[in-house]
């Protein structure tokens, strides 16, 4: 039972930082770290129903390890800074995915690996409706860069897009369980709950990457269900978009706009990023293998107008700081999670159970949603947006191989009939051979 409720506090904790500022004392070592520790030191002596199951996305991850750390020792040979800031960003980097090992080999049953399943999407329902309530509180008028909700994310609006990137990961897993889910009304009801928290999350974080995700996974999912369905639904939401908050439409309309010669610009934001992105090309070009892990930042202002800016979008950032071998690991791990961990969900989902199916289907979208939310932001080594979804990577494999083994003990046991069992007299003819 404590097991079962660290394992539940540890995801509400991950995502929730902000709310319980607790110190250790020790440096580079955070409660988050402590607290894995404790359910590691819990799990020792527990049996495992699982035997002999390779994480799938063992390889990927540790080959995405290697080349942090490989990117880590060269930041520290090239421009030697602040060793202890360095070792914390790279511990950082590296703790969070544990997330999945932790989870899939967390030696709990079917019905708790349900359970735990149910709570991280429960958390990020309740993200959501945080970002409800401080976009209600900052009001409905004219939109303003510097009151988006960040929900547990941040204290202010710094990290409005990435609080959007974790809500649009997401939506299409209450989407699905909405769609697809058969004959079990009041959990499709609290599907359609979380959906509204998490769409609603999303809209006051005024991120426009956000929003394209969350339309993006709502599509695919109402294609996947009917094309007819997706051509209704898509119309009700055309028609009730005119209830939306004008600062939500004034924050897409100023994307392009048009300038004193009627020549159409985009936003400063936006053309900001390609800017950044051109120089951390200029930036790879004077050092073909990385300016080294945590590096970024600080030589951003030597190759563009841009000094100390992040490079909102994560395969750049990786493409800079850890060069080739590094954006080569990082697409390696993307498409495992695609083509090898997803497929096998889907492989091995029980046809006759459709909560597994949603489950799967709404994983499949958020995993691509996910992959996307890296390209105008760099969330992906964040812990409070990410460590969930690396916890359901783990649980949902766990869950599947559960339905499997269970699968696999209802199947009748088939054994080749003897001799004696097909011919009962031929023990008459030979006595005693």
């Amino acid at each position: 039972m404590l097991l079962k409720v660290l394992l539940t506090f540890n995801l509400i904790y991950v995502v929730n930082q902000v709310h319980f500022p607790w110190e250790t004392g020790i440096p580079a070592v955070a409660p988050i770290n402590l607290l894995m520790l404790l359910i590691l030191f819990l799990l020792r002596d527990k049996p495992e129903p699982l035997q002999d199951i390779k994480p799938i996305l063992q390889r990927p991850l540790l080959l995405f390890y290697a080349a942090l750390t490989l990117a880590f020792l060269w930041a520290q040979i090239r421009a030697f800074r602040d060793p202890i800031a360095d070792l914390t960003y790279l511990k950082n980097a590296l703790f969070y995915p544990l997330f999945y090992f932790l989870y899939l080999k967390c030696k709990q049953d079917e019905k708790t690996t349900r359970f735990l399943i149910i709570m991280v999407m429960v958390i990020a329902g309740v993200a959501g409706l945080e970002a409800v309530r401080e976009g209600i509180d900052y009001g409905f008028g004219a939109y303003n860069p510097f009151r988006r909700a960040s929900g547990p994310f941040g204290v202010d609006w710094h990290n409005a897009n990435r609080a959007g990137v974790f809500y649009a990961m997401f939506t299409p897993m209450f989407a699905a369980l909405a769609l697809f889910l058969k004959g079990r009304k009041l959990w499709r009801l609290a599907a359609l709950g979380g959906l509204t928290m998490v769409a609603g999350g999303t809209l006051f974080t005024y991120s426009r990457q956000a929003y394209f995700l969350v339309l993006l996974a709502i599509a695919l999912l109402l294609l996947r269900k009917s094309i007819i369905l997706s051509v209704v639904i898509s119309a009700v939401l055309i028609s009730a978009a005119g209830y939306l908050p004008d600062s939500v439409f004034q924050r897409v309309d100023e994307t392009k706009s048009q300038s004193k010669g009627g020549e159409e610009e985009v936003d400063a934001s936006t053309s900001s990023r390609w800017e950044i992105w051109e120089g951390a090309m200029k930036m790879l070009a004077s050092n073909p293998v990385g300016v080294g892990f945590n590096r970024f930042k600080g030589e951003i202002g030597n190759y563009c107008g841009h000094k100390g800016y992040d490079a909102h979008n994560f395969y750049v950032l990786t493409f800079a700081e850890s060069g080739p071998q590094g954006l080569a690991a990082l697409l390696f791990l993307m498409w495992s999670l695609m083509f090898r961990l997803v497929a096998f969900l889907r492989r091995n989902t029980p046809p006759e159970d459709s909560e597994v199916r949603a489950l799967v289907l709404g994983f499949t979208v958020c995993t691509l949603c996910m992959a996307l939310g890296g390209i105008y932001g760099s969330p992906t080594l964040e812990g409070a947006v990410m460590a969930p979804y690396w916890a359901l990577c783990g649980l949902l494999e766990r869950y599947i191989h559960l339905k499997m083994m269970q699968t696999d003990v209802r199947k009748p046991v088939h054994r080749d009939a003897k001799i004696d069992d097909k011919f009962p007299l031929a023990a008459h003819i030979l006595p005693g051979r």
